[in-house]
């Protein structure tokens, strides 16, 4: 039996909800006597808030003797017993196990001749097959139709049934191809955008564009189902999203959200497209400044009832992430570190291995910079710029490191300002295309480094705001500019007055 890694099963057991950790136990007193080991280790894990091999082993056998062999075998086991747990407690929830359950019962009857119990089960699996749009599954049902009828030489069943079944399995087959090429279309447009959102490169704007020439995105007529219908609209506003298109972003998300929530009984089984979805539509409220609508969507993450720990996190997550940006874009940075105190405390009941901070980086940049903790924002930024590039977007590590020149002018680092202004424009250089406010800054901050006193460095900044306003109107230079709002730093620094009181003016 091949060797459990030391700390598998330990992560396994740990990403247990507190119900399949009762579940699991009463599963394995049903199985075993008494002295169960199999407990007794799963126990033992359970308690442990650190991975300690040796602590488990002593748990076990006590001052016994160990075979290494033995023990390697009794996590083997105990790891397979938990995923059979968990296949066990799926089962009653799972529209996925319900539906095999119900074919494999099909299957046993069919062996043994019981054509009528077989027939009649296939009739349960056909009603929610068709109800969940499972078309594989609605596949086989047509297949063991004609196969119960073939075995049972109902002549006259086929004869008045066939044209019907292979009706019904070609139109099942192609509403299965329909919505595999809404699904391919879809990674292809979300790997894209997730290496680089920016669209600095044309390459890929090409790619976008022929993406969304495809014949199936023209018309919402052509999505054949509603997992179709929800792939279509998905792909559309992810696509508006990367055009800046703000007001169809927001439209495509709306109707969106409306699709989704026509079937609760779908959402019942799989929520966690609804969370993104939940998340687009937030972020299109800020975009669109519907700031009571944006509250009313940040009210629904909050009433989302999850359906798996990944669920809990996504909730978590994108509440938190949205919750942040309207913050941020309020100008609120104290209500801010309240929102982020708070995310922290109740990330703790996540493990690390699912909770990902880098993804909050950015944010806790900003609230900390908008309150004037310059040193708690450095540090955030810093492990934001030390994020490996396949983790981070393109266009936000560029974003970082004009970010990083700005607190460290902001924290009068004149010496090392040279050589971050040198490196950054060493990294920006590797781009295909640099932006024309990337180069405003690094003009800007060399000039500030050389000013000999207060009134040619406000000169510096007076000529940085004329070049950004300008820039400002310029299509593809406003998201970039809007991700951080150097305007309002600028202003802020001309007038003398906290960043955090030109935000909430320039917002108001």
């Amino acid at each position: 039996m091949p060797k459990t890694p030391s700390d598998r099963l330990y992560r396994l057991i740990h990403s247990l909800t507190g119900s399949e950790k009762r579940y699991f136990k009463l599963f394995a007193r049903d199985r075993d006597g008494s002295d169960n080991k199999y407990l007794r280790l799963f126990e033992a894990i359970e308690q442990q808030t650190e991975f300690d091999e040796e602590a488990l082993k002593r748990a076990i056998y006590g001052s016994k003797p160990i075979e290494s062999r033995k023990y390697s075998e009794l996590k083997s086991y105990l790891f397979e017993w938990v995923l059979k747990s968990l296949q066990a407690y799926d089962e009653k929830t799972s529209v996925d196990y319900r539906l095999k359950s119900a074919l494999l019962g099909v299957r046993a009857l069919f062996r043994r001749s019981r054509y009528e119990d077989a027939l009649y089960w296939l009739e349960k699996a056909r009603k929610l097959a068709r109800q969940y749009e499972h078309f594989t599954s609605l596949v086989e049902v047509v297949n063991w139709e004609k196969q119960i009828a073939y075995a049972r030489t109902d002549i006259a069943f086929l004869d008045a049934e066939l044209t019907r079944l292979e009706r019904e399995e070609h139109e099942y087959l192609k509403q299965l191809d329909n919505l595999a090429t809404y699904r391919s279309i879809f990674l292809q447009l979300l790997t894209s955008l997730r290496k680089d959102a920016s669209l600095r490169r044309e390459e890929q704007t090409r790619f976008i564009e022929e993406l969304l020439d495809h014949p199936q995105l023209q018309r919402i007529e052509q999505a054949l189902s509603h997992q179709a219908r929800i792939y279509f609209y998905r792909i559309l506003s992810v696509a508006s999203y990367a055009r800046k298109d703000y007001p169809q972003f927001y439209e495509l998300n709306r109707e969106l959200i409306l699709l989704m929530e026509e079937r609760p009984d779908l959402l019942r089984e799989d929520v966690s497209e609804y969370i993104s979805a939940l998340s687009n539509m937030a972020l299109s409220c800020g975009y669109m400044h519907r700031i009571d609508e944006l509250r009313e969507v940040l009210k629904k993450f909050r009433q989302v009832r999850p359906n798996t720990p990944d669920d809990e996190l996504k909730i978590h997550r994108q509440y938190y992430m949205n919750q942040f940006g309207l913050c941020i874009a309020q100008g609120d940075f104290e209500e801010g570190l309240i929102a982020l105190k708070e995310h922290q405390e109740e990330v703790q009941r996540f493990s690390e291995e699912l909770f990902r901070k880098n993804t909050f980086y950015y944010q806790y940049f900003y609230i900390y910079f908008g309150v004037g903790d310059f040193e708690q924002a450095l540090a955030y930024l810093n492990e934001w710029l030390a994020l490996s590039g396949n983790i981070e977007r393109r266009d936000l590590q560029s974003v970082a490191r004009i970010l990083n020149l700005i607190i460290h002018f902001e924290m009068g680092n004149s010496l090392l300002l040279e050589s971050l202004v040198r490196s950054t424009q060493r990294f920006l250089k590797k781009e295909e295309h640099m932006f024309e406010y990337e180069r405003a800054m690094l003009q800007f901050i060399k000039a500030a480094i050389r000013a000999v006193d207060k009134r040619e460095e406000k000169k510096a900044f007076q000529l940085l705001q004329k070049q950004l306003e300008s820039l400002y109107a310029l299509p593809a230079e406003r998201p970039m500019l809007d991700l951080f709002d150097i305007q309002a730093w600028v202003e802020s620094k001309i007038r003398q007055l906290p960043f955090a009181e030109v935000v909430r003016t320039r917002y108001r």
